[in-house]
């Protein structure tokens, strides 16, 4: 028996299938995995995220320490209420997880990913002496991200009624604290949405009031399918620790903008981009099938630039079509992989498929 969130009992009322997820048991779905992909697609769904690792950091050195902990720049959030998708990086500039970062009244929040929760662990306190910062991890936080065109709506019809006018004024990566609540214009799944953490014992009563309303859960199946769809990488297959990230096309996520600011793994990225400049490298494309098939993680692609490899495939519900990320040679402008037998044509195209249910690529 794994891990279980305070929602489990009411996962298990409500039929889901339980997997095994990073040593946690999880909603794999509650029936039809793709119709409740098209339910966030088409009107609002909740997940139940309470796995993820979520930490908070206090102290006088906090906002240092982070700047030079994380590849993004904290600093770029002034003022409690906004949030960074941010990296954290070894010294040889691999990705050792990814994150987002919020500034609360108290310091930051960060929120990562389950399956890194003991190595991050470690790595923030091998990397905090000489800092005045507490790091304190929150296992009793629940975690709900309620996502789909009608998430916002429906979501504040269940929330703390003196809140809900606020929660519909944010903007994307803003935030609001209400009383141990902390909610967020922040999610995975490329729609309109919001992710709510509380206390674990108020988890269930949050849960009842969402599906009260309309609102219907949605399993980890239908969570990687859209998130891919909507080309968010995910940790442990489309990047890991020997993963720069501007070859998980996360170089966006460093920031640069002060030169004179030091984080751990700068100078191994600062190599890699001026040899990237001088000879190419890889970087993580998206592909999409037009013949029938399905693309699957492992699989290795043939372009006109050399071999490349399938870090994240499946069939796309939305577009009824096979989609994927891989990571190529930089400069590919044809692919193909093998599929019973024959060579299939691949279009290459900027990560990300789906936007607010529409197909945003050409």
């Amino acid at each position: 028996m794994g891990q279980r969130t305070s929602l489990h009992d009411r996962h298990v009322a409500a039929g889901a299938k339980m997997v095994d997820f990073a040593g946690w048991d999880m909603p794999l779905h509650y029936g039809s995995q793709i119709g409740e992909h098209h339910q966030v697609r088409r009107d609002a769904g909740v997940f139940d995220v309470s796995h993820m690792t979520v930490i908070d950091v206090r102290g006088g050195d906090a906002a240092g320490w982070l700047r030079y902990l994380l590849a993004n720049d904290v600093a770029r959030l002034e003022a409690p209420g906004k949030a960074q998708y941010s990296l954290l990086l070894n010294h040889r500039g691999g990705v050792v997880d990814d994150l987002i970062v919020y500034r609360v009244a108290a310091g930051y929040r960060l929120v990562t990913n389950c399956a890194t929760r003991r190595k991050v662990l470690i790595w923030l306190a091998r990397n905090s002496p000489g800092y005045n910062v507490q790091v304190e991890e929150r296992s009793h936080v629940a975690m709900l991200a309620v996502h789909g065109p009608n998430s916002i709506t429906l979501a504040c019809g269940a929330l703390p009624g003196d809140c809900a006018g606020e929660v519909r004024q944010l903007g994307n990566f803003g935030a609001l604290e209400h009383e141990g609540w902390l909610v967020a214009r922040t999610g995975y799944t490329g729609e309109l949405g919001i992710e709510v953490m509380l206390p674990g014992e108020s988890a269930g009563e949050l849960w009842g009031k969402l599906l009260a309303g309309g609102v219907k859960p949605v399993g980890l199946g239908a969570r990687d399918t859209l998130r891919l769809e909507a080309g968010m990488n995910l940790y442990g297959q489309d990047m890991d620790e020997n993963t720069s990230p501007l070859a998980a096309n996360l170089g966006w996520a460093v920031s640069w903008r002060d030169q004179d600011r030091e984080f751990i793994g700068r100078e191994a990225v600062q190599r890699q981009r001026e040899s990237r400049e001088q000879d190419g490298g890889a970087v993580l494309a998206g592909l999409v099938l037009e013949a029938r098939g399905v693309l699957r993680n492992g699989q290795q692609v043939q372009t006109d630039q050399g071999a490349g490899v399938i870090t994240s495939g499946s069939f796309s519900p939305t577009l009824k079509q096979s989609i994927a990320l891989a990571r190529i040679p930089w400069g590919s402008q044809s692919c193909q992989v093998e599929l019973r037998g024959a060579m299939a044509p691949l279009k290459i195209v900027k990560p990300g498929f789906v936007r607010f249910g529409k197909r945003i690529f050409e």
